[in-house]
């Protein structure tokens, strides 16, 4: 557990004093220690194409910029809770001992008062004992990847052979499971399961018995019309309507079974829109730009999505990641999400709740020709305007002292003949009360 040291050991700046007035209270700094190396070979993967920026490199994490990544991210942090967040490519391929250097740095630099919550995402073929012990121990949250069952997961994630993974994947979540490590399932919906929804949903709440599932939809822009706002899609990338589907459905599956239960992060972030509160999810904010992503070499680029040559802001070892954060390059790149939205988005009845989603996704014309529409548009309509009347029964609840869970009884067991309470129209026997 020896950190390098002697004069190839670079020291890392310190912060700024004062802090300058743009740079956010709080950000987030989502690390790949290394780079985009990954021991699998997922067709719809977007990062490891970004070996290209470093050529010839080795792509692993040295000490003096690990321990710069975990001092000045506390140091950034004003609010008691500090959360270090490591993904990749695939993280674990840096070996157990760089995680435990890890975990001892932040607990030497931990401030009085300061919460150290360590997240990593991984695949979770390479995990073992070892490493679920040492999340076990020092409460990491784990977030792993499974597409849904086997049919479904092995399409698209093989390794570099393009041999199915869903195997090594459930050894590895069961082993999570055994040691007791709080997990989180992420499931990316694309063409291949993209018509399962309750399917997915069911095999990831039921086999698997996640209670935390993030669903992320995958679009794989292929640019070869010259014109940046009618770029294609890949055959892999999911469809905006059925996404919308996708959502609606399992949406009604846990409105009235599992709400308070099992957590969907799309679901928590839109009763949170419905209860007026800051965005859960960066995609859903009306600005961005507290999400960063930093490479192995210690560069900072604005946006895990935007890890392209025009959105590096730095290094942190020459300058500290809150002067880059606070530059006006990243104050400008977070405003424009929303001034640049198109005069479509201005006026839709769930601006409120979408806010354009993530820029990186805007690649379509609005119906009259306006550049910057989101490729998932008619899919989030379909979806925020399909929740709307459960969400405003659960955020009467809160609001009122209540639970959200309340919002279960009240759809099912609603008279059959009467109008369903979310407001559909339709009668409940043929809405949630079916």
């Amino acid at each position: 557990m020896t950190l390098r040291t002697g004069p190839d050991a670079r020291p890392s700046p310190p912060p700024p004093d004062p802090r300058p007035p743009t740079a956010p209270a709080s950000f987030h700094v989502l690390a790949k220690p290394s780079g985009p190396i990954c021991n699998l070979d997922c067709s719809y993967c977007f990062f490891l194409e970004k070996e290209a920026l470093y050529p010839g490199d080795r792509f692993r994490m040295p000490d003096d910029v690990l321990a710069a990544y975990i001092r000045q991210t506390i140091e950034a942090e004003t609010a008691p809770e500090v959360t270090i967040a490591w993904q990749g490519g695939e993280p674990t391929l840096m070996g157990v001992d760089f995680f435990r250097r890890a975990v001892a740095l932040a607990e030497a630099h931990a401030r009085p008062g300061q919460r150290l919550h360590h997240t990593i995402q991984t695949n979770g073929t390479l995990l073992t004992d070892e490493w679920c012990a040492l999340f076990a121990e020092h409460r990491f949250l784990v977030g792993l990847s499974v597409d849904g069952p086997a049919h479904l997961h092995d399409t698209y994630r093989v390794d570099k052979r393009g041999e199915a993974t869903f195997a090594k994947v459930r050894r590895g979540w069961d082993l999570l499971q055994r040691h007791g490590v709080d997990t989180n399932i992420l499931c990316t919906v694309h063409a291949a399961n993209q018509a399962y929804p309750l399917e997915v949903y069911r095999f990831l709440r039921d086999d698997l018995g996640a209670r935390h599932l993030q669903f992320i939809p995958i679009v794989e822009r292929v640019d070869d019309t010259g014109v940046p706002d009618d770029a294609d899609v890949t055959d892999r990338s999911v469809d905006p309507v059925a996404w919308g589907t996708f959502l609606t459905t399992v949406f009604d599956e846990w409105v009235t079974r599992d709400v308070g239960t099992v957590f969907v992060q799309m679901f928590d972030a839109a009763l949170a829109a419905w209860l007026g509160l800051p965005a859960s999810m960066c995609i859903f904010a009306e600005t961005c730009g507290n999400a960063l992503a930093l490479e192995h070499n210690g560069d900072l680029y604005s946006c895990d999505h935007f890890v392209e040559p025009e959105h590096l802001l730095g290094n942190i070892m020459t300058t500290h990641m809150v002067e880059l954060v606070a530059s006006s390059q990243q104050r400008a790149f977070g405003a424009a999400k929303r001034d640049t939205l198109p005069h479509y988005c201005l006026e839709c009845e769930v601006r409120f709740a979408c806010h354009g989603e993530c820029p990186k996704n805007r690649i379509r014309r609005t119906p009259t020709g306006e550049p910057g529409l989101n490729y998932l548009c008619a899919g989030y309509r379909a979806f925020f305007g399909h929740v709307d009347g459960p969400m405003r029964l659960m955020a009467d609840r809160l609001r009122g002292g209540g639970y959200a869970d309340e919002v279960m009884a009240t759809l099912r067991d609603a008279p059959r003949n009467e109008p369903c309470p979310c407001g559909s129209g339709r009668k409940a026997k043929h809405c949630h009360a079916r």
